[in-house]
């Protein structure tokens, strides 16, 4: 979960109170996320030995799925509604002064189909910045970047400030060399290609590099000067730069997830539409795309979803009619009240920047949230069941107790191992028909599902050569194969394996061990002369390799 730093005497101040350490993780136990450090001591200490500090913070873990939450702004303002300090704003479009003609207008060439193909924009107009809510705005970004648009690889985000830009703007993808600007914090103009060289020594910019570096065009935007804006998704212009004098600021994203793309800008633009003169309003821009169609963007509109109070009442436990249900669902920024033709349901408009609601199962949780875990009624189940071991387990039980009595070591390698590990290493050739391979392995140690117990038991023996011998060691796990006929298209099974390392072979050692697990199970050997008749029973032969 992604963790937010906001200063603590800020929080307070938003929240109208001060909290002390253990009630104020108590209000972030009953909302949902979690107080990961209080940095007071730590400043007072700093403070007492004459150091430099800075003002305290509390660092607060948030869910993935809640990006609204990003920034002290998003948790104010949840906190302030779950509280009942507040009702959920309403954030609203606002057209120009002469409607929507007088729309800004963005036109996006054909050719950005090839690099990043989706694109979207909003203006907020006659913001007040501070030190503290630029900061904010600037680290908001950072952690969208690194969340949601997947380290910008799914979203990038280009803020500007309006003011330095004329429109109308284009969204072009151009050669890397027909490229020049002066980026951001630089004092040079570079073209695309050496813009490239230049920050592969700059760590927090040469991870983007790869993202359109192969690639024969390059995403730009201009404007109607031809000042280049930005180069999604690695570096903006010096030119537009914002800063604690900007007012009027120009927000561009551009993407290869549509979807994540429109819930990033509207979380942007709720957060900042605060600061606004006219506070949670948002100017929206006018898109033409190659095909002459126009889009307007940012589409700010609630979702219309219902609820049934049977349903949350029954996963939930408590007894509530859909108007206290409605109530509860306001605390947590969601327009909800009961239906006028239905009594058992509630209709709940979902506000834009809350995309993590998508059934009615995320409003039950809210309501739930709301009402408060800890007030949940304790129950017992309405049904009995008796728990046991599956059969393959207590038979996996057995050869452990048995290998482990006759002195062997268990041992747990990784399911995952090299496609040469499970293949090439063991003289094995790969026909495609068993292996479940990975689309896209993190890295060269694991790219397929083992098909066998050995390769993790040799790379054991491999890493503990330092250790006396013998070394005798022992694994009962499962392997996977490819299976046309299960519904996943893949089957486990349980298997059993032991290597024995010595300066001997040691075959009777582990022939040993193998007899010793039978007639525990009470296998019969099969003697040479029944092998064809016998129905029951096991046997050795040897194997080619």
């Amino acid at each position: 979960m992604p963790t937010v730093a906001v200063d603590k005497l800020e929080l307070f101040e938003r929240l109208g109170r001060s909290y002390t350490t253990e009630e104020f993780d108590q209000l972030c136990f009953e909302f949902g996320i979690e107080l990961d450090e209080d940095t007071t001591e730590e400043v007072e200490a700093a403070a007492k030995r004459g150091e430099p500090v800075e003002r305290a913070q509390l660092k607060i873990e948030i869910p993935a799925n809640r990006s609204d939450l990003l920034c002290i702004e998003g948790i104010a303002r949840a906190l302030r509604v779950f509280l009942n300090l507040e009702t959920c704003p309403q954030v609203k479009l606002v057209l120009p002064a002469g409607g929507e003609k007088d729309l800004l207008t963005c036109h996006i060439a054909s050719e950005t189909a090839k690099i990043r193909p989706y694109t979207a924009a909003a203006i907020l107009r006659n913001v007040r910045f501070t030190q503290s809510n630029y900061d904010s705005f600037i680290e908001l970004q950072d952690k969208l970047h690194q969340n949601i648009c997947r380290k910008r690889q799914l979203v990038s985000i280009g803020t500007h400030d309006l003011d330095t830009l004329k429109p109308p703007f284009r969204y072009e993808a151009r050669s890397p060399t027909n490229i020049n600007f002066i980026p951001l914090n630089k004092q040079k103009s570079y073209n695309g290609q050496e813009l490239m060289t230049a920050y592969e020594s700059e760590k927090h910019l040469a991870r983007y590099l790869h993202l359109i570096r192969d690639s024969p065009v390059y995403p730009v935007w201009y404007d109607s000067n031809e000042q280049v804006l930005s180069l999604p998704p690695i570096i903006n212009s010096e030119h537009s730069k914002i800063n604690l004098n900007t007012r009027n600021i120009f927000i561009e994203l551009t993407a290869l997830d549509e979807t994540k793309l429109a819930i990033v800008l509207n979380i942007v633009c709720i957060m900042f539409a605060e600061y606004c003169e006219v506070p949670f309003t948002v100017e929206p821009v006018r898109l033409v795309w190659p095909d002459g169609k126009e889009t307007i963007t940012p589409d700010l509109s609630s979702r219309a979803m219902t609820a049934s109070a049977e349903y949350i009442n029954s996963c939930t436990g408590v007894s509530l009619s859909a108007l206290e249900i409605s109530d509860l669902l306001k605390r947590m920024t969601l327009e909800a009240q009961p239906s006028s033709s239905n009594p058992d349901e509630i209709l709940v408009q979902v506000p834009a920047w809350r995309p993590d609601i998508l059934h009615e199962c995320d409003i039950m949780e809210d309501a739930a949230i709301a009402y408060g875990f800890n007030n949940l009624p304790k129950t017992f189940p309405t049904t009995n069941t008796v728990a046991q071991q599956l059969p393959v387990s207590k038979l996996c039980d057995v050869v452990r107790r048995e290998w482990a009595y006759a002195g062997w070591v268990e041992v747990l390698p990784l399911i995952l191992c090299s496609h040469d590990e499970n293949f090439a290493w063991m003289n094995r050739k790969d026909d495609c028909t068993q292996v479940v391979k990975l689309a896209n392995p993190k890295s060269q140690e694991y790219q397929v599902v083992r098909t066998s117990l050995l390769p993790g038991l040799l790379k054991t023996v491999r890493e503990n050569k330092a250790h006396p011998l013998p070394i005798k060691v022992f694994e009962t796990s499962d392997i996977v194969i490819k299976d046309s006929t299960a519904e996943r298209e893949t089957r486990n099974i349980r298997h059993a394996a032991a290597v024995w390392c010595n300066k001997t072979a040691g075959f009777e050692v582990v022939h040993g061990l193998f007899d010793r697990i039978m007639a525990m199970l009470e296998v019969p050997r099969i003697a040479d002369e029944k092998k064809e008749s016998a129905k029951f029973g096991y046997y050795l032969r040897e194997i080619d390799g």
